[in-house]
C-alpha cells in the first residue's frame, strides 16, 4: 500500500513501560507494508522502542482487534496493538 497514512499503535503491559507510551499515532514510510515491517521500523525510532521490540518473537499483535501474524498487511487507519503473550491456567 502506498502510503499508509496514519496508524494507531497501542502498547500493553511491559511494552507500554518500555516505550513510555500507551498509544501513539505514527506515519510509517511506504516501505512498511506488514506487521513485521512495522516492528522493524518502530525499533529504529529510539532506544525505548528498540528495548521494547528487542525480542519480537515474544510479542503478540492484533490489527483492528484481530490477532495478526507478522506477514499481516497494514492499511491506513489501522489500529495495531502490541502485547506480551497471555498466560492462563
Amino acid at each position: 500500500m502506498d502510503p499508509h497514512g496514519d496508524l494507531t499503535v497501542l502498547y500493553f503491559a511491559w511494552l507500554r513501560e518500555r516505550t513510555g507510551a500507551a498509544e501513539e499515532t505514527v506515519t510509517p514510510p511506504a516501505s512498511v507494508v506488514t506487521v513485521a515491517d512495522l516492528i522493524a521500523w518502530l525499533r529504529e525510532r529510539g532506544p525505548r522502542h528498540a528495548a521494547a521490540f528487542a525480542d519480537a518473537k515474544v510479542i503478540r499483535c492484533a490489527v483492528n482487534q484481530e490477532f495478526a501474524a507478522p506477514e499481516t498487511e497494514l492499511h491506513a487507519g489501522d489500529e495495531v496493538a502490541f502485547f506480551p503473550p497471555v498466560t492462563g491456567g
